[in-house]
């Protein structure tokens, strides 16, 4: 189980379109486009693009420099942690 966390809140990921949905959220919520995202890490805009529609094809450190352009981290958890986790804070 994946999640990824802001300063506000923790998201749980299934699939590679959940995290393209999660990630535009919050690129939207800064304020920020596609292409200014991109610029600040040095990916191109049409990558930025993919990942946010669910690119099951992105590579790993494509996807960790967008975490860091968005001031998001990725954590994983299991499963069972998850049920026994009152913090309450997962959709």
């Amino acid at each position: 189980m994946s999640f990824f966390r802001s300063h506000d809140m923790t998201q749980k990921i299934l699939s590679p379109e959940s995290l393209g949905a999660a990630l535009r959220k919050e690129r939207k919520k800064k304020g920020l486009s596609q292409t200014d995202v991109g610029k600040s890490v040095g990916i191109d805009q049409p990558t930025i693009s993919r990942v946010e529609k669910g690119n099951p094809g992105t590579e790993l450190a494509t996807l960790f420099r967008l975490l860091a352009a968005l001031d998001l981290e990725l954590k994983i958890q299991s499963r069972q942690q998850l049920a026994n986790d009152t913090r309450g804070d997962v959709w």
